[in-house]
């Protein structure tokens, strides 16, 4: 089988087309834009909000207490993947009583589910951790990004191309699609069958199959290369149950699954949360939080995200009437607070009633231009401040900088919005090809950038480029090259 090099250029969709970005128009119709069509109703026998919320939270509770921890440390220690792990495995070991293993097993899973955030090497909780007690909708968000990111999370086994292992992740939908479909345990076995179908169609997809051409030409040679090619399957398929064992082990410890001996051979089943969530898969649709009435006595972030489902006039209104209620200054301590979390939305949103602000929040806006999460976000602030278009202001930005923010407003759509806005947005990049965008998101450092290409990897169509995308996820999250 032959498998694309990485420096070589994507076989299809990888040029994207060079349009103005707006970030924030992008990230506003994250939340816009869902509120068009009513969402699709559970299956039946879905348990409530409530109850996934809960089995959420148990599956994450280990990652919930690492998190929780090393928000406390911060100031003290390095994150438990930093270079001074050992260290700091150790010592949040004996601070939760677990095991270095655990340690490591339960940070990955707060990284990935959004639960921490890293800066250098200094941990800093992430949003969803502020939320987990009082809001199910980011416990949700959390666990599916975890569930999106299941390979990462559970390492392939020793001695298997990477080239198989992707195409088994490629294939695994497919899987979960039956299992959902199914209702119950489905066999190990037929699960076997139905992966192996599945990876020779997206084999024959890619024209990998030898030429048949080639026969009459030299039938010893044919006969030989024939013989080789049955090795070759009869090894793929060898080597698919470890594969799929490996699979649905992952699956499995993430809560999305179970596997149990069973009467007649080994059986898989979803969860009730694994069920809800590929049904989500399928359906293409994102769970998103409601916001508090009241916006005018509510705090800054409150009131932003009460304005977020609101179009930009209406929106404005409704900052101008949160402003009248306070004094300037402290108004614009309050959202630039904000600004400072880790919402990307919230972020642009705050800039947003900072224009609203004008004059008064010049000298503070300013002195964010230092900070590397504010300053995009400040640059384009000050831009239009000063006369430029919005359309133009982009132009005051660096290479970099828009790249940062381009993986922002990817990380508010994540949140936030739906699977094609997602796709949608690769064509705002700044950069020409898609090699040439994941090479400069992995040099920006933004923080949430392996959960931004998990989450892409999983919303694209292509195969190609979805596994280009989940490779670049992977390499970040091993802090490969």
């Amino acid at each position: 089988m032959t498998s694309r090099k990485p420096d070589e250029p994507l076989a299809r969709n990888s040029r994207l087309r060079l349009v103005r970005p707006r970030a924030l128009a992008t990230a506003r119709r994250a939340v816009t834009t869902r509120r068009t069509r009513p969402a699709p109703r559970p299956p039946e026998g879905t348990p409530p909000r409530a109850e996934l919320a809960r089995q959420a939270r148990h599956v994450l509770a280990d990652a919930v207490r690492i998190a929780r921890w090393a928000a406390v440390e911060r100031g003290a220690v390095a994150a438990p993947s930093g270079p001074s792990a050992p260290s700091a495995q150790e010592r949040a070991a004996a601070a939760l009583d677990l095991t270095p293993g655990q340690i490591r097993a339960g940070w990955d899973r707060a990284r990935l589910a959004g639960l921490v955030e890293l800066h250098g090497d200094t941990a800093r909780p992430g949003w969803r951790l502020h939320a987990w007690d009082r809001d199910d909708s980011a416990v949700l968000r959390g666990w599916v990004a975890l569930f999106d990111a299941w390979s990462l999370v559970h390492p392939a086994p020793e001695g298997v191309e990477p080239s198989a292992v992707a195409e088994v992740v490629e294939a695994l939908p497919q899987v979960l699609s039956l299992l959902q479909l199914s209702q119950g345990p489905v066999l190990v076995p037929a699960l076997l069958d139905l992966l192996g179908q599945r990876v020779e169609e997206l084999r024959e997809e890619r024209c990998e199959v030898p030429g048949a051409e080639q026969a009459p030409e030299a039938p010893a040679a044919a006969n030989s290369a024939d013989d080789d090619a049955d090795g070759d399957a009869d090894g793929g398929i060898d080597g698919l149950p470890a594969l799929l064992d490996w699979a649905l082990e992952g699956l499995a410890a993430v809560g999305a699954l179970t596997l149990d001996p069973g009467a007649e051979g080994r059986h898989a089943t979803l969860t009730p949360l694994g069920n809800w969530a590929v049904w989500v898969k399928l359906e293409q649709i994102c769970v998103a939080a409601q916001s508090p009435a009241g916006n005018i006595e509510q705090s800054a972030e409150d009131m932003l995200r009460g304005c977020a489902r609101l179009t930009p006039g209406p929106a404005r209104a409704e900052y101008r009437a949160w402003l009248a209620a306070r004094t300037l200054s402290s108004a614009v301590t309050e959202l630039l607070t904000v600004a400072r979390g880790e919402d990307a939305l919230l972020r642009g949103l705050a800039f947003e009633a900072l224009r609203v602000v004008g004059a008064p929040a010049e000298a503070e806006v300013r002195a964010t231009v230092a900070e590397p999460s504010l300053r995009p976000y400040a640059l384009l602030w000050l831009a239009e401040y000063e006369g430029a278009d919005p359309d133009d202001a982009q132009e005051v930005l660096t290479r970099e900088e828009s790249t940062w923010l381009w993986v922002d407003t990817a990380a508010a759509v994540a949140d936030h919005g739906e699977t094609e806005l997602l796709v949608r947005h690769l064509d705002s990049a700044v950069q020409g090809t898609v090699p040439a965008l994941l090479d400069e998101i992995r040099a920006v450092g933004h923080p949430r950038t392996v959960q931004v290409l998990v989450a892409l990897a999983a919303a694209h169509p292509d195969p190609a480029l979805a596994k280009a995308v989940r490779r670049a996820a992977f390499q970040v999250h091993t802090g490969g090259a």
